[in-house]
């Protein structure tokens, strides 16, 4: 089977806007967010689904998970965070995570469409990336 995009990423072979990493976890800004800092939280183990990870791993990916969430409440002033977990898109397990001050601040129809906006997605990186 082909390596994801996201084992890619993980392995260094295609840059992402890195915003936290540990032995287990990768988080990363979506290149097509619906609203700034939506991110992607990775486990780094190749299964599928989130629900295919063993409990070790989904307590790591959720402790990611909060721990990036309670940081872009910090930093972002935005009081909410959702997190969604979808699985289609790509055939690795991830969360979004999608700081708002108001539901409608999440919803961005159509941006795959659309040329990331590198430079913006550095400076968002920039600024919310978990030291």
């Amino acid at each position: 089977m082909e390596d994801s995009i996201f084992t890619k990423i993980i392995n260094g072979e295609i840059p992402c806007y890195k915003i936290y990493e540990d032995e287990a976890t990768i988080a990363f800004l979506d290149i097509h967010p619906s609203c700034e800092g939506h991110t992607l939280v990775v486990h780094k183990s190749p299964t599928q689904f989130v629900w295919d990870l063993s409990d070790e791993e989904y307590v790591q990916l959720m402790a990611t998970a909060k721990k990036i969430a309670r940081h872009y409440r910090d930093v972002s002033g935005k009081p909410y965070v959702r997190m969604d977990i979808v699985g289609t898109d790509v055939p690795h397990n991830h969360l979004h995570l999608k700081p708002f001050t108001h539901t409608s601040d999440t919803h961005n129809p159509g941006r795959e469409n659309i040329e990331p906006d590198h430079a913006s997605l550095a400076l968002v990186a920039e600024k919310l990336r978990l030291a």
